[in-house]
């Protein structure tokens, strides 16, 4: 009884065909087909049930690493937890992959980075000066699910950036 699913086995036999026939298929056929293949494959129950059955067998997730090519972190993250946990942190890859790269420009409040500039001081004072109370942050979160720390100055603050009087942190 064959272990892939039908979809695999079918692009798999386009791959086969397409490389027995006496005429190959034109150039853009064959690299459709090929990566038919690999995205069946990937998405192919038959890989899930395999690392499944190893890591039950007392394989380790090195080892399982190892024979699919990646990094242990990798294969954990493709493969470990239940079938929904699996498919929440792919659908979260997802998302996160078609999100746009650029940072918006148009959040209230300044930047981590901004404000550290307008102060003179480091990032690392801001985030300190925030943990501390003096400075007030929010996290702000974009309907795509971007999240950006953003720090408000208050008056005396902005004086002190005038004035130049800024305390180290």
């Amino acid at each position: 009884m064959p272990y892939l699913s039908p979809a695999s086995r079918a692009a798999l036999s386009r791959v086969v065909d397409g490389d027995s026939a006496a005429t190959p298929p034109d150039a853009l056929s064959r690299l459709r087909d090929i990566r038919s293949v690999l995205a069946e494959l990937e998405k192919d129950p038959a890989t899930l049930e395999a690392v499944r059955e190893a890591i039950d067998g007392g394989a380790s997730w090195e080892s399982v690493a190892d024979a699919a090519g990646l990094k242990p972190s990798a294969a954990k993250w493709r493969w470990l937890g239940t079938d929904e946990e699996i498919a929440e942190r792919h659908e979260a890859g997802r998302k996160r992959a078609a999100r746009p790269s650029s940072v918006p420009t148009d959040l209230p409040g300044l930047s981590v980075s901004e404000a550290a500039s307008r102060l003179g001081v480091t990032a690392q004072a801001i985030y300190l000066r925030v943990s501390r109370g003096s400075l007030r942050a929010e996290t702000v979160e974009l309907a795509d699910g971007r999240k950006y720390k953003r720090v408000f100055l208050d008056s005396d603050q902005a004086e002190q950036q005038v004035e130049g009087t800024q305390d180290p942190a």
